[in-house]
């Protein structure tokens, strides 16, 4: 079964080169085969439907066209030639000797000549797909009415949009909404890890400009005066994902104890406890987390209860603390603990309700053959009821993971203001050892303005959550297994 899945994975792939693939074919067909007006095409691009009278897509096409040129004239070619250095002209005030003023000089700004040349790529990218599939197309008119078909109206053709094609409508704005305010972001957020653009390089008093690798040869190690980003790195990310492997876990199981449990026919009143717990999802987040902070940081009131009954003592006479009170929210190992445990208050009830479904629609006649062949209520539990609740919750567990590698909340509510890092090391990177990786680039960002390394992480966070996320629907979701409990 797994050599078959992996066969349909490569045939998959195969398929999305040979799609690629076909177009240029096509494209190139056209170009070779076509006639006088498919070739004017390349020059032209109304040609081709002007030849076959359809004058409203020929005028569409020309202005398309124009609005390209003059895209390319009037803006993108104030950015584009300035790409490869991202400015060479430092603001600075100049006497202007005709107004005998003080005033800025047309200076060059990095970060707007990188986000408009990217723009500009991308659009020339998109005409690009655009330009060639007009050959491909008016080379199909051109057989079309070789063959004496008949050859669409431009009102048949809006038409066929509304009808059998009502899905490429429908799917337009999306695709452009995708690209503008994901796609696009992305790919700076890609680009400014190549770049020194930090606090000391600000646009527009100051320029940044391509450094290559040298960030992520700094993230991973690299040696010089930034060699701490590779101390403070490999420990952010063992915390990350050590987070993230029992935050998912103890909510996953806590959450199918707890409706195991709820759903017992010895438990009373189920439904109270049930609504009970549901109201800790329906209080914000925030709230919980900042009322939980107040409660463990060192002058609360469970550190003033710890106090009073002398646990606090008793663990200082142990040696497991060395202050007045116990550092449950500003300490490692003690914060790292206490995070994890808030979190399984947090996110059972959520995990709760979700398998409360999927228990209620377990296969009752495997149950019942299981009963009667004299299976156990253990063995029922794991043969039965747990393979089938990892068969059908694996796709959100697997999105449980990637979500609490980027779980801003809990970490940053928690800790803020509260942890403070005594690691000298972690502290000349603005890290905290509670830090995950996406808060440490926050504060990156937010706090010291060193968006190239904010940038750089960022990838790295893409990279671990992307590589998680093929190995583990890959292994989790595969084979029939549906058939099973059918």
């Amino acid at each position: 079964m797994e050599k078959k899945e992996r066969g349909t994975a490569l045939l998959a792939v195969k398929g999305f080169f040979a799609v690629i693939a076909g177009f240029f074919a096509d494209f190139g067909r056209a170009v070779s085969e076509g006639d006088a007006f498919v070739k004017l095409s390349l020059l032209w691009m109304g040609a081709g439907y002007f030849k076959r009278k359809q004058y409203i897509k020929a005028l569409l096409m020309t202005i398309l066209e124009a609005a390209a040129i003059i895209f390319t004239v009037k803006f993108a070619m104030s950015y584009v030639p300035k790409f490869g250095t991202l400015g060479t002209v430092q603001m600075e005030k100049v006497f202007n000797m005709k107004t005998m003023k003080s005033e800025f000089n047309d200076y060059d700004n990095s970060f707007t000549i990188l986000l408009f040349s990217l723009f500009s790529f991308v659009v020339w990218f998109a005409f690009l797909i655009v330009w060639m599939r007009n050959v491909i197309h008016v080379y199909e008119l051109q057989k079309m009415a070789e063959k004496g078909k008949h050859i669409p109206t431009f009102l048949e053709d809006l038409r066929a949009y509304k009808e059998e094609k009502f899905h490429i409508t429908l799917l337009t704005l999306p695709v452009l909404g995708i690209a503008i305010f994901t796609f696009i972001p992305i790919l700076l957020l890609i680009l400014v890890a190549f770049t020194n653009y930090d606090q000391n390089h600000m646009p527009p008093n100051s320029l940044f400009t391509w450094v290559g690798f040298d960030n992520f040869m700094s993230l991973f190690g690299g040696g010089g005066l930034t060699v701490t980003f590779g101390y403070a790195f490999i420990r952010v990310l063992g915390w990350t994902l050590v987070w993230a492997f029992f935050a998912t876990i103890t909510t996953y199981i806590g959450g199918i104890l707890l409706s195991l449990l709820l759903n017992s026919k010895n438990t009373r009143m189920p439904k109270l406890w049930r609504t009970l717990f549901i109201v800790t999802i329906a209080v914000p987040q925030f709230v919980s987390l900042l009322l939980v902070r107040n409660f463990f940081s060192n002058g609360g009131i469970v550190n003033t209860i710890c106090s009073n009954i002398g646990l606090t003592g008793f663990l200082r006479d142990i040696g497991l603390v060395s202050t007045s009170y116990i550092p449950f929210l500003s300490a490692p190992g003690w914060a790292h603990v206490m995070i994890i445990l808030i979190n399984i208050w947090i996110g059972v009830p959520y995990q709760m309700l979700i398998a409360t479904g999927v228990l209620m629609n377990l296969p009752s006649d495997q149950l019942e053959s299981a009963r009667v062949d004299g299976a156990s209520k253990f063995q029922i539990f794991r043969k039965i009821t747990m393979p089938y609740l990892l068969f059908v919750t694996g796709p959100a567990l697997v999105t449980d993971f990637v979500k609490n590698i980027n779980n801003f909340n809990v970490i940053y509510l928690l800790t803020e203001n509260v942890y403070t890092t005594t690691n000298q090391a972690m502290a000349n990177s603005q890290a905290k050892e509670v830090d995950l990786l996406v808060t440490w680039l926050f504060r990156l960002t937010q706090d010291y303005y060193n968006y190239k390394m904010a940038s750089a992480i960022g990838i790295v966070v893409f990279v671990i959550c992307a590589v998680f996320t093929l190995i583990a629907f890959n292994r989790m979701i595969k084979g029939d297994r549906e058939g099973t409990y059918q």
